[in-house]
């Protein structure tokens, strides 16, 4: 049976992924900052919960993030910038799920394919970016991005098959997008969950590193 570990699983898109998984067969482990005080922003609450677990685990999902903290809107403008927007942005979408990747590494198998997967998002795209304004959230996808191309790199030495990738699920129609879709199609997270889990079963370790879509489509950095 395939293990599945879901960080972030209270939220619209980890609860559905968490819920496709078992579907599917697969033994699902939970965890997330509303259920069980998992602040990704908290090194040391990521260790010992992580540290908790016993592997291996054939995948890790990351669906932790956010687009709006403490208050901060996604900017219209440079002028709308502030120092503390961009930290939060950064700490919470780029930071966190590295660091879980960090720590998770022990619990990857060393033989055999496994997948570590992190949502990112299509407006972390620098070369897809013709808008401009959401500065500090694009920023923080595409740290995030470069982190997992970074640490995929290092990952492929030691476990051969496993894949490390960013993920764009869509525009998803939970409380995280309802104010900011727009003229955007939206999909229900079941879907998305599904889409997502049917990509994470095509990837290959030569596709470890990279940026896809909910359709598998790879996307420009």
């Amino acid at each position: 049976m395939e293990r599945v570990l879901v960080i972030g699983a209270s939220g619209g898109i980890g609860s559905a992924v968490a819920a496709e998984a078992a579907a599917r067969g697969a033994d699902v482990t939970r965890l997330s900052r509303q259920s069980d005080g998992l602040d990704v922003t908290d090194e040391a609450r990521i260790a010992a919960h992580l540290g908790a677990l016993e592997g291996p685990f054939d995948l890790i999902f990351v669906a932790t993030g956010a687009l709006v903290i403490d208050g901060a809107e996604p900017e219209k403008a440079l002028r709308q910038i502030t120092a503390k927007a961009l930290a939060d942005q950064y700490a919470l979408n780029a930071i966190g799920p590295i660091l879980v990747l960090k720590h998770a590494l022990r619990l990857l198998p060393r033989e055999g394919r496994s997948v570590f997967a992190a949502l990112s998002a299509r407006v972390g795209s620098i070369g897809d970016n013709r808008l401009g304004g959401w500065h500090s959230y694009r920023a923080a996808k595409a740290g995030l991005n470069q982190l997992l191309h970074g640490a995929a790199i290092e990952l492929a030495r030691t476990h051969k098959e496993a894949v490390a990738v960013a993920l764009h699920p869509g525009t998803v129609a939970t409380d995280f997008t309802a104010k900011y879709a727009g003229a955007h199609k939206t999909v229900p997270p079941a879907e998305a969950a599904a889409n997502l889990l049917d990509v994470i079963a095509r990837l290959t370790p030569a596709q470890t590193g990279g940026f896809f879509d909910y359709a598998g489509r790879e996307i420009a950095w």
